[in-house]
């Protein structure tokens, strides 16, 4: 049998025949279920005589079930955040480094992925080891030539959000392993579309930013934590994280403790009761897919773009050195300044990334994305 594809499906979203949109690793648009979602929970907050004290746990307690089966992890492992950015600044602030101590990471990597880490190393006197990884070559050797008995964290993502370049974090964690380091993911341009076993993979912090591959709303996102941090500091000191803050009405008896688990990394005012119910929907619709479907559904759909975008004079990442999902093409040189502008003239959109055309394409894409995404650039490059 040969691995599940999945139809289309342009018909949950809104997105006009006429636009050809294959720039998922920018944002995703959101499907017409999410709008609903969300629109019932601001009309909620609306007419706020409705809202009761449940409304502020249960659909924080399913974001988390429901991320937890998406990346096999238990859900008292993970925290609501704003941001990749929030996860990784609470995972820097938690892992110990010393005078001497390496951060390893890799080159152009996202930008919210090496400021804590920077920051780090220069007040505690650690380096800051940037590992560069040229135009389709694989990164995950390079990665685990840096790594050394001087490594005491390694900080990377699944794919590089400029080419796709993958990263093989089972490898990363048994290297991590070897030399005691730990290991900090950010996911946000990897989970929803790769397989993602975070009980394999056993990373200390995982970050995800939930706009992109996640399919979900702006400012929504998860931090896995595992139980060595479960006693650690958060970045805020809320109250609905604490033992007794769900009893309202003696919320100035509560004591310090919190509850037990990541539940003290969550962000303030987690409930967020416009786009929890969104990023709900989001999640269940990802599980009724099955990221194994998706997967395999992208990658076969790339494979067979990304051979005609090489036969165009577009030098693409080879498929054993990217992710599945993501296609990163080097541009010729010459090439005009305004290429998005003119694909954009055209209702192509996609991005460029360190010299990289970036096209990630979704389950909304069909064949006449496809084609008119050839058919323009045929005439631009």
């Amino acid at each position: 049998m040969g691995k599940p594809i999945i139809a289309s499906q342009k018909h949950l979203f809104d997105i006009p025949d006429e636009v050809a949109y294959l720039n998922t690793a920018y944002m995703s648009p959101l499907m017409h279920s999410v709008v609903a979602a969300i629109d019932e929970g601001v009309r909620l907050k609306a007419q706020p005589w409705r809202l009761t004290i449940d409304h502020f746990f249960e659909e924080v307690d399913t974001a988390k079930k429901l991320f937890g089966q998406l990346v096999n992890a238990p859900e008292d492992r993970i925290a609501v955040v704003p941001s990749a950015s929030y996860g990784l600044s609470a995972a820097a602030n938690n892992i110990p480094l010393t005078q001497g101590q390496r951060i390893i990471t890799l080159k152009n990597q996202f930008p919210s992925h090496t400021y804590p880490w920077k920051r780090k190393a220069r007040e505690t006197g650690g380096d800051f080891v940037e590992v560069d990884v040229p135009q389709g070559a694989a990164a995950t050797a390079a990665l685990l030539q840096a790594i050394d008995e001087r490594t005491a964290i390694v900080a990377v993502p699944n794919v590089l959000w400029t080419t796709g370049a993958y990263i093989d974090l089972v490898k990363m964690r048994s290297r991590c392993d070897e030399v005691g380091a730990a290991l900090v993911l950010d996911l946000t341009q990897s989970a929803g579309a790769l397989v993602t076993d975070l009980t394999i993979i056993r990373p200390d912090f995982a970050a995800v930013a939930n706009y992109k591959w996640m399919l979900c709303p702006y400012s929504t996102g998860f931090l896995y934590v595992d139980p060595t941090y479960f006693e650690g500091k958060p970045l805020e000191e809320g109250w609905v994280t604490r033992q007794g803050g769900r009893n309202f009405s003696r919320l100035t008896e509560n004591p310090e403790t919190f509850e037990a688990g990541a539940v003290r990394y969550d962000m303030g005012e987690r409930a967020n009761f416009a786009l929890l119910p969104g990023v709900n929907e989001a999640l269940r619709q990802l599980l009724d897919w099955n990221v194994m479907a998706i997967e395999s559904t992208l990658a076969a759909r790339n494979a067979d773009l990304c051979r005609r975008l090489n036969a165009l004079g577009l030098k693409t990442v080879p498929a054993e050195s990217r992710g599945a999902h993501f296609i990163g093409a080097q541009l010729p040189s010459g090439v005009r300044e305004d290429l998005l502008l003119q694909l954009a003239k055209e209702n192509v959109y996609l991005s460029e990334r360190a010299g990289s055309l970036r096209i990630t394409p979704h389950l909304w894409n069909d064949d006449r994305d496809f084609d008119r995404v050839i058919e323009t650039l045929g005439k631009l490059v």
